[in-house]
């Protein structure tokens, strides 16, 4: 779990991102702060999707920590909290993709713009990662299989 910027009308928004251990996205979420609040929201909705997992490697992020911290409370869970910066590179490796293709675009206008070219950016690094694969045995690529989903 980690996050990184993104420019929308001048200001700085951040994108809340995890993976796993492997480098499938889990979830992403874009947010205008970056305070334990956010992350709760983040990692709450990345657990609804996914389950619950043993352990979260994170970065430095009090934010993060503290969100861990409260949803374990809450939830009575016991999710292992890790903060290894060479575990942590999985994902920062990971933003890369995103920040390539955001970073010639200068920044965003509006916030719903951001939030929709986002949602198209990680649906063709998990197109391109296999994760949307639909389950028929054959290897396609990502255009054959972007193709399949608007069929």
């Amino acid at each position: 779990m980690d996050e990184t910027y993104i420019k929308v009308k001048g200001v700085w928004y951040y994108l809340y991102r995890a993976v796993d251990k492997m480098g499938q996205t889990i979830d992403f979420l874009l947010t205008k702060h970056r305070d334990e609040r956010a992350a709760k929201r983040f990692l709450t909705k990345a657990i609804r999707r996914h389950g619950v997992p043993e352990k979260i490697t994170i970065d430095g992020s009090a934010a993060n920590e503290a969100a861990i911290k409260s949803y374990n409370e809450e939830h009575g869970t016991h999710i292992v909290i890790r903060q290894v910066n060479y575990l942590n590179n999985i994902i920062e490796q990971d933003h890369r993709g995103g920040k390539r293709v955001t970073r010639p675009m200068l920044g965003f206008k509006s916030f719903h713009t951001a939030h929709c070219t986002l949602v198209g950016i990680e649906l063709m690094h998990m197109l391109r990662k296999g994760q949307m694969n639909d389950g028929s045995g054959q290897d396609r690529t990502a255009a054959e299989q972007f193709y399949a989903l608007t069929a």
